[in-house]
């Protein structure tokens, strides 16, 4: 079995693709979380409140969502329910971050919808793998969802050449009708003439 081999330039190429958008009331948090991100070659979108993160999200396409749990005004798990009722970003990956440690916080946030939940303060190469599962998770859930319309697709297609076939056959079955009709009409003439 070959492993396949990744190179750190492919890598961070294909990181440099994926948008993040970090929702944190601390400016350091957002600083340290954003400085990271980039290292990594994501592209980084930081936000220190809930209402300006829906707008944001309203406005453009993230790949993914650091929320951080407690926030003054909107709370991340306000933002989330938010998030998770509106059609366009019911499935867009969100990783809850807190300070609360308890697993009731961690319960509530996984309830509400989040994909993965993370305590701060965190190991950034435990963010990271999070971050790279959460992801390759929802590219997953992309592609399904690709493949289920291009069938239901396909299944509307073949219900149109159904339903188009359906009529050919009504009318080729009225004509044969009409032409047994006719050779029975012609064979009883024939009989009264052959009489």
């Amino acid at each position: 079995m070959t492993v396949p081999s990744f190179s750190p330039l492919a890598d961070l190429r294909r990181r440099a693709m994926r948008s993040v958008l970090v929702v944190d009331d601390s400016r350091t948090n957002l600083n340290v979380i954003g400085q990271r991100l980039g290292q990594r070659g994501y592209m980084v979108v930081l936000c220190d409140n809930g209402c300006e993160a829906l707008d944001l999200l309203g406005g453009r396409g993230f790949d993914l969502v650091l929320l951080d749990r407690v926030m003054p005004g909107l709370s991340g798990l306000e933002v989330l329910v938010e998030l998770r009722g509106a059609p366009d970003t019911a499935d867009l990956p969100v990783i809850m971050i807190t300070a609360q440690t308890d697993s009731a916080s961690a319960i509530e946030a996984l309830e509400c919808g989040a994909d993965d939940y993370i305590d701060k303060p965190f190991d950034f190469d435990v963010l990271f793998a999070r971050i790279e599962r959460t992801l390759s998770r929802a590219a997953r859930l992309a592609e399904l969802k690709r493949s289920v319309a291009a069938m239901d697709a396909r299944v509307a297609a073949r219900a149109i050449e159904l339903g188009e076939a359906r009529t050919e056959l009504a009318i080729t079955r009225a004509d044969r009708a009409r032409l047994v009709s006719s050779i029975q009409s012609l064979n009883e003439q024939v009989e009264r003439l052959s009489r």
